[in-house]
C-alpha cells in the first residue's frame, strides 16, 4: 500500500483539494487518471503524495459524477485515509475548485489545490508552498522556462520575450481558504472562468508568492507523458 500518515506539524489546518473532473480528451478517450505508472494508477500516486505529506491534514477529491464510486474504491485500496470527501465537480475548473473548497472541513485554514494528473509531486514542493502560504496567504510552485520564447503576430516571429522573467506555474497552489473562495465566487459572478487559480486570486489584487517547483512535477496530458513519468521514476530509484 502507498498511503501512510506522517506526524502532524505546527502549520494551520490544510486541506488538499485534488481536482480530477476532466474528460481526458487528449488521452484518446481513456481515463488518464486510471492509467498506470509503473503498476500504480496516476490518481493513486497523486493521492498518496498528499497522504504522506505531514503538512496536509485532509484531502477532498473533486471529480465527475460517474467517477465518484470508482475513485472512492481506489482511495480505499491504497489506504488514503486522509480523504474526507469525494464530491462532484462543475463544468469549469472554477466551478470544480469552488465545489472542493465548499466540501473542505470547516476548520481548514488553507487549501492546497492540485491537479489530479500531477502524480509525481514531491513532499518538498507541497510543504514549501504550504509554509509560504501560511505566512503570506497565497503561494504557488514555479519552474524557470527552458526554451527561448517568441511573441507571434500573424504567423510571424515579432519579438523575443526575456526568458529570465518567465516561469511555468505548477500545483499545488495554496491559499487561505476564505481568500480563494472570495476570488472564485467573484469570478463566477462576473462570468469569468480561470484555468489557473492564481489568476483568480490575482484578479483581487492579491500577490501570490512563487515557491520552488520541480521539473519532475509533470502533468499527465498525452500518452507520451506516461512514458516520461515512468522514466523519471526509474531515474529516481537509481
Amino acid at each position: 500500500m502507498l498511503g501512510k500518515r506522517r506526524k502532524k506539524t505546527d502549520l494551520p489546518a490544510v486541506c488538499a483539494v485534488i481536482v480530477a473532473a476532466g474528460s481526458s480528451r487528449r488521452m484518446g478517450g481513456e481515463n488518464k487518471l486510471l492509467l498506470e505508472i509503473d503498476g500504480v494508477p496516476v490518481l493513486a500516486r497523486t493521492l498518496s503524495a498528499f497522504q504522506k505529506c505531514a503538512a496536509i491534514r485532509d484531502i477532498v477529491l473533486v471529480c465527475r459524477e460517474q467517477d465518484i464510486m470508482p475513485y472512492t474504491e481506489l482511495a480505499k485500496a491504497f489506504s488514503i485515509d486522509k480523504l474526507c470527501t469525494v464530491t462532484r465537480g462543475g463544468e469549469t475548473r472554477t466551478e470544480s475548485v469552488l465545489a472542493g473548497i465548499t466540501a473542505a472541513p470547516e476548520n481548514a485554514v488553507l487549501v492546497a489545490v492540485h491537479d489530479g494528473a500531477r502524480p509525481l509531486v514531491s513532499e518538498a514542493v507541497i510543504t514549501e508552498a504550504v509554509t509560504t502560504a501560511a505566512a503570506c496567504g497565497a503561494a504557488a510552485p514555479v519552474v524557470p522556462v527552458k526554451d527561448s520564447i517568441k511573441r507571434i503576430e500573424n504567423g510571424n516571429i515579432a519579438a523575443d520575450v526575456a526568458r529570465d522573467t518567465l516561469a511555468a506555474v505548477q500545483t499545488p497552489q495554496v491559499f487561505r481558504k476564505d481568500l480563494l473562495r472570495r476570488a472564485l465566487t467573484s469570478a463566477a459572478e462576473r462570468g469569468y472562468s480561470f484555468t489557473d487559480d492564481c489568476a483568480a486570486v490575482e484578479s483581487l489584487g492579491t500577490i501570490v508568492k512563487a515557491t520552488h517547483g520541480s521539473y519532475q512535477n509533470i502533468k499527465i496530458t498525452t500518452p507520451e507523458d506516461i512514458l516520461v513519468a515512468e522514466a523519471l521514476l526509474t531515474r529516481e530509484v537509481k
